[in-house]
């Protein structure tokens, strides 16, 4: 994705703006990600790789599962909630399908779910991770576009619990159909003793999300103190970890946002070309010629991300669509945090649509199962993927209500 993005950037330089020195392109690579805001990526994904390797994420799903264990379909509720809670700490969708897919996927099975909708349930619950803050995916959008990152939280959190909301009602819907009782039985004891066990892990998500709507610290300082929280809790409370490990869960860590940041950097030359050749108001003018509205506008935008998503990496989709869309989304007067939530929901889609989703092919090899099945399992999913976002398309207020009371 670095060459698809980097040649036609550098062709475009040599052939139109021969002028323009080769320093600019590389201060404009450097002088892109040089920002304090993006130091918030690595380390919520190196805390979210201390989660899935230690203790942290397994005592979450336990005790999301004694919460909802006894519902119609409570394995299916507690996929869900648990990629919400691992979300809520990683902000990493690819990391979260990893992490639940291999807790979650044999007691499915044995639930009696099907394989192909357990499989669909793993990949498409991922996707509230990238809504339910800190999402990466929304630090990459208010960098690019100067957005609020604690308004752009406080939308997806809303936004996220309504995809799961949706999410449960389809797992509801595959249990009756099926005839698939709960087959857990669970006390208010069980509860209360999952809930001791794991009262450090829910303090990551508590102290993260709390410090951040509070306004005790920024979202990159969030990011900083979930490291050293996980590492505190996994090697002196829980102690699952040894300091060695620490070396292979950075450098898995430091592999990971290297991709994401020459990703970046690359997209920041894009950015500029974009600008020069001013196409933000080359588009402005065309729907202005065509007569075209907010509604017709927003449409086309979900358009664009959905077929973008099926054949290139979402963050790619993220940098190569949202310089020259978002400035013309302001101009028809779309809220910056309602357009930032449509665009992180169809990142999120995109990354579980065939036939290049990213999620698809990490939880074909997490799971070693048939990217095919996969697909297929997801199909449910993505309908009601475009119905939630059909819904936060036209009504904003679903997207800006939780923004509104905290900037009250």
């Amino acid at each position: 994705m670095f060459m698809v993005l980097g040649i036609p950037a550098l062709l475009v330089k040599e052939f139109f703006f021969s002028g323009i020195p080769d320093t600019v392109i590389i201060q404009k690579m450097v002088g892109g990600i040089n920002h304090s805001t993006l130091l918030a990526i690595p380390f919520f994904i190196i805390a979210a790789e201390i989660m899935s390797s230690g203790e942290i994420a397994k005592r979450l799903t336990n005790f999301i599962k004694s919460c909802f264990g006894n519902f119609i379909g409570g394995l299916g509720h507690t996929t869900i909630g648990s990629a919400m809670a691992f979300g809520s700490v990683s902000g990493s969708a690819a990391a979260t399908v990893a992490a639940i897919g291999k807790l979650m996927y044999p007691e499915l099975k044995k639930s009696g779910f099907s394989e192909r909708f357990s499989l669909g349930l793993i990949v498409s619950s991922a996707e509230t991770a990238i809504l339910i803050p800190p999402s990466i995916t929304m630090i990459i959008y208010a960098w690019m576009t100067g957005t609020s990152i604690t308004a752009l939280f406080a939308g997806g959190l809303g936004v996220g619990i309504f995809l799961g909301i949706a999410f449960s009602c389809l797992v509801i819907f595959e249990a009756k159909k099926n005839k698939l009782s709960s087959n857990l039985s669970i006390e208010k004891k069980e509860i209360l003793k999952t809930f001791l066990e794991a009262k450090w892990a829910v303090g990551m998500p508590a102290i993260i999300l709390g410090g951040i709507y509070s306004g005790f610290f920024t979202a990159t300082e969030a990011a900083a103190v979930s490291v050293i929280y996980a590492i505190f809790v996994e090697t002196v409370i829980y102690k699952n970890q040894s300091w060695g490990s620490f070396f292979q869960i950075i450098e898995r860590g430091a592999i990971s946002s290297s991709v994401i940041f020459i990703l970046l950097a690359m997209g920041s030359v894009i950015s500029f070309f974009i600008t020069i050749v001013q196409v933000p108001e080359i588009l402005k003018d065309y729907l202005i010629t065509i007569d075209a509205g907010m509604i017709t506008f927003l449409l086309a935008v979900n358009i664009a991300f959905f077929i973008a998503g099926m054949f290139i990496d979402p963050n790619s989709a993220l940098l190569i669509l949202v310089p020259p869309l978002f400035p013309v989304a302001i101009a028809l007067g779309i809220d910056p945090i309602h357009f930032g939530i449509i665009v992180t929901l169809n990142i999120g889609i995109g990354m579980i649509t065939p036939p290049f989703g990213l999620d698809i092919f990490v939880a074909s090899s997490t799971l070693n199962k048939p990217v095919i099945t996969i697909i297929r399992g997801i199909l449910p999913f993505l309908l009601v993927n475009i119905f939630v976002l059909l819904i936060i398309t036209y009504i904003p207020e679903v997207s800006t209500f939780l923004p509104s009371l905290i900037a009250k």
